[in-house]
């Protein structure tokens, strides 16, 4: 059942997830992802866990806007986001959100700094001390600090995952979107990153949902959410 907001309390929420559907297929046996309702406040820290194709990367990409649900709508910050139209929502992205996907997606052959300059060059707050911040993050992420001006295709997976979230942080994000990062890190590395990822997100007082199946890590997280218990059925299906 929904329940009333307050418009004060819809202004601390950071995610507001409304009877959203997403089906990959429009056939009547894919009953698709349906959540009737989930909040995340702003400043929160919250581990995303479940199974392999219990639909967590889907959920993510939908808070992303990579993908628009079929039917209900998402608020992020506020906004109408999926409703928006695309070249909107993308701007808004770029603009409010860092995602940092499982691959990075880092261009192989530009050096880290230019990597984290493409980022906000397509943000509206075009920043004039990118390289300054970039520095600063590199400290924070206890990377090297010549390493601004290394390729990304030289850096070790660890230090590409470590730019990766600099990259996500450049235009200041009020939500950080953090997909399965850490399959390819050993324990200790682990622990290290999830340390500094959830201190430099506190520092900046970015939102922060991250996605694993990986229940280890749930231990840095103070609010934990099972994807299962998201997924409602829909009273019409």
């Amino acid at each position: 059942m929904m329940t009333s907001e307050t418009p004060n309390q819809l202004n601390q929420n950071a995610i507001q997830v409304n009877n959203v559907l997403h089906r990959y297929k429009t056939t009547d046996d894919d009953k698709g992802l349906f959540i009737a309702q989930w909040r995340v406040q702003r400043g929160q820290q919250v581990f995303l866990h479940g199974e392999s194709g219990s639909g967590k990367t889907t959920l993510l990409n939908l808070l992303a806007g990579v993908l628009t649900p079929n039917e209900g709508n998402i608020h992020i910050l506020n906004q109408p986001f999926s409703t928006l139209k695309a070249h909107k929502r993308d701007k808004f992205r770029a603009d409010h959100i860092g995602v940092v996907f499982q691959q990075f997606n880092l261009i192989p052959y530009l050096s880290v700094l230019k990597n984290i300059q493409l980022a906000n060059h397509f943000s509206s707050t075009h920043l004039n001390n990118v390289e300054e911040r970039a520095a600063d993050y590199v400290q924070k992420l206890k990377l090297p600090a010549n390493i601004l001006h290394t390729a990304a295709n030289a850096l070790s997976i660890g230090q590409q995952q470590r730019v990766a979230i600099a990259r996500a942080l450049i235009n200041k994000p009020e939500l950080l979107l953090v997909d399965e990062p850490t399959s390819a890190l050993d324990a200790s590395a682990k622990d290290a990153f999830m340390r500094v990822l959830t201190e430099v997100c506190e520092a900046a007082g970015a939102t922060l949902v991250f996605v694993s199946h990986d229940m280890y890590l749930r231990q840095f997280f103070p609010v934990s959410v099972e994807m299962s218990e998201l997924l409602s059925q829909r009273e019409d299906v």
